[in-house]
């Protein structure tokens, strides 16, 4: 697997970013449903329910495609990239 300028395998990174935005806009959300039903918008709420559902639902799956990733370490910094290397194993 390719690694990225971070040192991590590109895909590992790009769904850890994903589920972190997805996550963080979770919580900003929530601020925007409050916002819309303290101004009598209650439609608007729904909506930013919504969108926060979906974003909780994005991050979720990120998460499931993490675990299935697990079964090569592919979570930690790979310095050696080598076909032959282990990844498992530090030097």
């Amino acid at each position: 697997m390719a690694t990225g300028e971070t040192g991590f395998d590109d895909v590992t990174y790009d769904l850890i970013s994903l589920q972190y935005h997805s996550l963080k806009a979770g919580h900003d959300y929530g601020q925007y449903v409050r916002d819309a039903k303290n101004a009598g918008r209650d439609d608007i709420a729904q909506f930013f329910a919504e969108v926060m559902e979906q974003d909780s639902q994005r991050a979720m799956r990120c998460h499931e495609l993490l675990r299935e990733l697990g079964g090569v370490d592919n979570t930690s910094p790979q310095d050696d990239v080598s076909s032959d290397a282990d990844p498992n194993v530090t030097a």
